[in-house]
């Protein structure tokens, strides 16, 4: 007798057992796919700026009346180019008191007293144009800001600076511009962190690798980082893979009337697929199927439990 009821209770938990793997689909089935080949990629997003890579202010070279300045905001200057004209605190005074004599009095002084160059220490752009001609400015006031280039800068957190290398590839857009990507190259890594709100950070710098014209200083600006990448993934989307006792299913459907509980083995994932290593073949139908209690709402079949 008792050999016999052991019997039967092996028979009743292999039962048990073989309804979970194999459960009938009582329920609808919602959705079905199978694997598929795609590129997936694991991304994360830094916040920067736009700024100067050298940022240059050019003040006079004495205090004096400004008589002419000859570039805008945006132009392109070279190095030695004639940026402004400047006239001394005496000169000014003699033009003026020339001028108040006659035209001909103002042309021969304007003649024999020439206006000091103000002179483009480097080649590069135009930036900022802070004064204008007629105005009085001492020699520690600029009168025009001027850049070599414009790059961007960020701070990435130090668990993430393994991804990044000088001559890395990465993508940004500006906040303003957010439907244009630029592509850009990291120039350069600090070798000294930062502390921003409790987090250790380094400052990265990134050249766009065609400069936009609607790059503006002060910018801000949001990187795209590929931490990881995989061509050809045979994967499926998220929804279909269920997390179990730190174990990840799927459920792959058998025929009509049975629904199998597979354990996979995945890989890397964007967020919305994940890339199935092991587990099942492209000839597998994987599903998701609807409760019987609400049949508005779907969700992941999960048996076993």
């Amino acid at each position: 007798m008792k050999k016999i009821l052991i019997i039967l209770a092996v028979l009743i938990v292999a039962g048990v057992a073989a309804y979970f793997v194999f459960k009938p689909a009582v329920n609808a089935i919602d959705k079905e796919t199978k694997l598929t080949q795609r590129n997936l990629s694991v991304e994360f997003r830094e916040t920067g700026s736009v700024s100067p890579r050298n940022r240059l202010e050019i003040k006079p070279p004495f205090g004096g009346r400004i008589e002419e300045i000859l570039v805008n905001e945006g132009d392109n200057v070279k190095k030695g180019q004639i940026l402004a004209w400047m006239s001394s605190s005496e000169r000014a005074a003699m033009i003026d008191a020339a001028r108040a004599q006659g035209q001909k009095e103002y042309e021969k002084w304007s003649t024999i007293y020439k206006p000091t160059p103000v002179v483009s220490p480097m080649s590069g752009f135009i930036i900022l144009r802070q004064k204008e001609p007629g105005q009085t400015v001492t020699a520690s006031e600029a009168i025009l800001v001027m850049a070599d280039d414009l790059i961007v800068q960020s701070n990435v957190d130090e668990t993430d600076l393994r991804y990044i290398k000088v001559g890395g590839k990465l993508k940004m857009y500006l906040d303003a511009y957010p439907d244009e990507i630029f592509d850009g190259v990291v120039e350069h890594i600090s070798y000294e962190s930062t502390v921003v709100s409790n987090v250790t950070v380094y400052m990265i710098k990134i050249r766009p690798v065609k400069k936009p014209q609607v790059f503006r200083a002060g910018m801000t600006a949001t990187i795209t980082i590929t931490a990881e990448s995989k061509e050809n993934a045979w994967s499926v989307p998220n929804n279909f893979i269920t997390d179990r006792n730190g174990k990840k299913f799927v459920n792959v459907k058998k025929d009509k009337n049975i629904i199998e509980s597979r354990e996979v083995q995945t890989g890397i994932t964007d967020g919305r697929y994940t890339e199935i290593v092991s587990g099942i073949t492209q000839d597998d139908t994987i599903i998701t199927v609807k409760t019987a209690k609400n049949k508005e709402k779907s969700k992941t079949f999960v048996s076993g439990r």
